[in-house]
């Protein structure tokens, strides 16, 4: 299995500062300990035009100018650096080389970017830690590819997003509301941030205390769900998967109750559905909070594992099985 990660291009923050930068370095080092099987490469960064897919131009250079208007960049919650810049655009190019990797035959399927899941940028502002979203730049550009590089010319690379970060990804709903090629999951803290919610195509809204239970009950349903719909549309040919470690019942921020067992449980079940259904993946981290950074980084590396777990699986299956690689895309 393919993983990127640019853990050498984090950004220094002011002391106090809620987000937890080190947990990347520490995730890369863990699974480098725990998973020494597994190459780890550094991406590269996407570059204006990629960004472009998505955002706007405008956005695009006041961001890598500095000129964001100070209420924006407080929006974002980092402050401006070249620094900021750069490893924004790595975390883009990462997503972008994991969801090629995960449609790439023969050995495709799964793939991880130890980052990413910047789900609150919306096409022209940042917000929540996020200043460019990684998954719908990877989603357009994939797409892009799929339709260069098909003999039919008829046909549109369809994506499923299922963000299971514990705050709701409003600005990939933004981005995604009118455009029937991709479809938007979202399982979510009701009461969390943020408080005005996008709608997405499938929103589930979880109360404070949810635990295990009555969270995989949920994800099932919503699972279900969103195929059904999807298949009356035409099958996805690519998915991108945030597992956010903030639904955990340690995590400061997430207000939910899942066991690691239940986090675990929920990728699991993810994998296995998508699997069956012959999804390739691209799975990137989104967020996590714990009290305890080591508890976040447990939560990451447990889900690299399964990811892991998950391809060695996708190998078992015939070439002709498998999902179309970038010479072809889902029929539109």
């Amino acid at each position: 299995m393919q993983v990127f990660s640019n853990h050498r291009f984090a950004i220094g923050l002011p002391p106090g500062h809620r987000f937890p930068m080190p947990k990347y370095e520490l995730l890369r080092n863990a699974v480098q300990a725990v998973c020494p099987d597994l190459a780890i490469t550094e991406a590269g960064p996407a570059s204006d035009g990629e960004l472009a897919l998505v955002h706007t131009p405008a956005y695009i250079e006041a961001v890598v100018r500095g000129t964001l208007p100070a209420a924006a960049q407080r929006e974002i919650g980092f402050p401006w650096s070249e620094r900021m810049v750069e490893r924004s655009r790595r975390s883009v190019g990462a997503t972008v080389a994991a969801a090629r990797a995960a449609l790439a035959q023969p050995g495709g399927g799964v793939a991880c970017h130890l980052a990413g899941g910047t789900h609150h940028a919306y096409a022209d502002k940042g917000s929540g830690y996020c200043v460019f979203n990684d998954v719908a730049v990877a989603a357009r550009l994939m797409q892009a590819e799929v339709f260069r590089r098909s003999r039919h010319r008829d046909r549109t690379l369809r994506v499923w997003v299922i963000d299971l970060d514990v705050h709701q990804g409003n600005g990939t709903a933004a981005i995604f509301r009118d455009d029937p090629s991709v479809f938007t999951l979202s399982l979510h803290g009701a009461r969390n941030f943020p408080f005005r919610k996008e709608p997405g195509d499938l929103d589930v809204d979880l109360p404070d205390g949810c635990a295990d239970a009555e969270y995989l009950a949920a994800l099932d349903t919503a699972l279900d769900q969103a195929w059904a719909r999807l298949a009356a549309a035409g099958t996805p040919g690519l998915a991108f998967y945030l597992a956010g470690a903030d639904p955990h019942e340690g995590d400061r921020l997430g207000r939910l109750k899942l066991s690691d067992a239940g986090l675990a449980e929920r990728d699991r079940r993810v994998f296995d559905f998508l699997r069956a259904r012959r999804v390739p993946v691209a799975v990137t981290m989104a967020g996590g909070y714990g009290r305890d950074i080591a508890t976040t980084v447990a939560v990451q590396l447990r889900t690299v594992q399964l990811a892991q777990a998950a391809w060695q699986a996708w190998q078992a299956l015939q070439p002709s099985q498998s999902a179309p690689s970038l010479q072809g895309g889902s029929p539109g």
